[in-house]
């Protein structure tokens, strides 16, 4: 087994049919910061999380220092002129790689990247110079299958309703999960809108190998709106 499959197999056995937690907070949020993250992490660690999904060196620094879990690292960053802004290019991805992830987050959506090359030239170029796994954000079953063949260790439903050639949809996507749990050889992760744990079974049972939950458990200001936003005009205010 080389040592890219042993991490693989590793990470697989971690994760297996339980919750990766994502801890994100971007600029203008009020939890945003290395340590706040860190602390979150820390908490979902106590909760049962098998891993943490988390954005940018600092953040992904602090939760490996602060939890034993594997960290699904990305490197969030906007380029005038690509949609693409989850670890956009290789230098963004030796950064996480750096900072300590077990894998590392791309999109890898059909969209305009600011990175030279193709999606395979890209995910090689990671694995040379990280030694991570990749894991594939994509949107659609299309993209899912190209970059199995491009590559990529994982692939996540990421990106499903964040882009135009995806579904429109306030609930997960559960439809994509199935079709790539058909199709897909490499593990497959459901990400995108889960809020109920009824969901994240439902993900489970298609065929997802782990399913990752963010806004439901770490952005109490989305937790909060969802809960004003159910009520609203029920009292009569």
């Amino acid at each position: 087994m080389s040592a890219q499959a042993g991490k693989l197999a590793q990470f697989v056995t971690q994760v297996r049919g339980r919750v990766i937690v994502s801890c994100q907070a971007l600029a203008h949020e009020p939890l945003h910061g290395a340590q706040i993250m860190a602390r979150m992490a820390a908490a979902a660690q106590q909760g049962g999380a098998a891993a943490i999904r988390a954005n940018g060196p600092e953040d992904v620094r602090a939760i490996v220092a602060a939890v034993d879990l594997p960290v699904i690292g990305l490197f969030k960053e906007d380029i005038p002129g690509y949609p693409v802004y989850i670890t956009p290019t290789l230098a963004h991805a030796v950064q996480i790689g750096r900072a300590g992830a077990a894998a590392i987050a791309i999109d890898a959506t059909a969209r305009a990247r600011p990175q030279p090359g193709t999606l395979a030239e890209f995910i090689d170029a990671i694995h040379s110079e990280t030694g991570c796994l990749v894991l594939a954000d994509i949107s659609t079953e299309e993209e899912g299958i190209a970059a199995e063949a491009a590559g990529a260790d994982m692939v996540s439903t990421t990106m499903s309703g964040y882009t135009e050639t995806s579904p429109q949809q306030r609930e997960p996507d559960l439809a994509l999960v199935a079709a790539l749990a058909r199709r897909l050889r490499v593990p497959l992760l459901a990400e995108g809108r889960y809020r109920l744990p009824e969901q994240v079974a439902a993900a489970l049972q298609a065929g997802a190998l782990a399913v990752v939950v963010g806004g439901a458990i770490t952005r109490p200001q989305e937790i909060t709106r969802w809960f004003v936003e159910g009520i609203a005009g029920a009292t009569g205010a």
